[in-house]
């Protein structure tokens, strides 16, 4: 990527200036710690956001064994995850209302990704996709809900792009083998927000990343619709896109201020008991976590750095405010949550916060 390709919309957060780069990893996770904190103080005090809805997208199976770090005891290979979508208006640095819909996963594009072509294969030969995959919205579906079209969209963003096929979001100029036109934009006029190092995977996908991105899910996409950023940015007032690399290289986590104090979404971790592991009824986590010393569990598929996605899943967990519902949680809601669905027990959250709505969404 130029550097003419980088974002001039946003602004860098000062109080994570330099923390990535301190060594040893022990004197890094204690920065990023204090500068997480520091950041907290500022952003809760600041402007908030005009209005936050979120919508349940689909239900997809899950490997049982990544979705906390293998601490978990169970007998159901898989279970189900639920992706949802949120839309985000603020205003932004230049004073316009803006608005941000925050993973507008299109489920047939996620479908072409190796691994979750493989399990609907798996499924399909012994009938058993109907009990983990149900699909509640598509993108299309919600924004007309709202008073919106697709056409009103300002920015897009996912906290990185796993099994995305961004030309199905963003449109592309050439066709997708199998197809007899190349895709055409979901959001005509959006831009996709994404760190640089998360839009440079696809062009040399390492054998460990293989299984999880649309190996050509950029190809032919118009690179001047895409606003890229390297590390932590501010969006616009009440707004951040927080750099929280490990789970992928780009990976970064969606923060709003709200009435309510911050939220934050991810997908560094499948429930609340992935940030909170001590108050986990999960059978294993809380054993395991302690024994370990540890106070986060990842969401374990890629494991690109599990120790950076450790410190950031500690960034996640200080920036955010603490649930008015039960103060010994962090408001943090996984972008793909562990379903609480009876036949996955014992693997189902001990706590959820839900699914936020803050304000009214209004027409640009």
């Amino acid at each position: 990527m130029t550097t003419s390709e980088k974002s001039t919309a946003v602004r860098a957060i000062p109080e994570f200036e330099g923390v990535h780069d301190i060594w040893p990893r022990g004197e890094r996770l204690d920065a990023i710690r204090a500068a997480s904190q520091k950041f907290h103080d500022r952003f809760v005090a600041g402007p908030q956001v005009q209005a936050v809805k979120t919508f349940d997208i689909a239900e997809v199976p899950y490997p049982s064994r990544f979705a906390f770090q293998g601490y978990t005891l169970h007998a159901n290979p898989f279970i189900s995850i639920i992706n949802r979508m949120m839309v985000i208006q603020f205003t932004g640095f230049d004073g316009e209302l803006k608005t941000l819909v925050w993973e507008p996963t299109v489920t047939d594009g996620s479908a072409e990704s190796p691994f979750y072509d493989a399990v609907q294969r798996l499924g399909d030969r012994f009938n058993a996709t109907r009990f983990f995959a149900h699909f509640h919205n598509e993108p299309d579906d919600v924004l007309p809900r709202l008073g919106l079209t697709n056409d009103d969209v300002d920015y897009i963003s996912f906290d990185h792009l796993h099994v995305q096929d961004v030309r199905r979001i963003m449109g592309s100029s050439q066709i997708p083998d199998g197809e007899t036109a190349p895709p055409q934009a979901l959001f005509p006029n959006a831009k996709l927000l994404a760190h640089t190092k998360e839009v440079d995977t696809f062009d040399s996908l390492h054998p460990m990343q293989w299984a999880w991105y649309v190996e050509k899910g950029m190809e032919g996409v118009d690179r001047e619709r895409l606003e890229l950023f390297d590390g932590d940015i501010e969006l616009g007032e009440g707004v951040a896109l927080l750099w929280t690399p490990g789970h992928t290289d780009g990976n970064h986590s969606l923060c709003v201020n709200t009435p309510d104090g911050i939220w934050v979404q991810s997908e560094n971790g499948m429930a609340p008991d992935s940030w909170h592991p001590e108050h986990s009824k999960m059978p294993g986590v809380k054993w395991q976590a302690d024994f370990y010393r540890r106070e986060v569990v990842l969401n374990g598929n890629t494991l690109e750095d599990s120790l950076e996605q450790y410190d950031s899943m500690v960034k996640e967990k200080t920036v955010a405010s603490r649930s008015k519902v039960d103060p010994r949680w962090s408001q943090i809601i996984p972008s793909s949550e562990c379903s609480s669905r009876k036949r996955q027990w014992p693997i189902r959250p001990t706590f959820s916060h839900g699914t936020l709505d803050y304000g009214t969404i209004v027409k640009p």
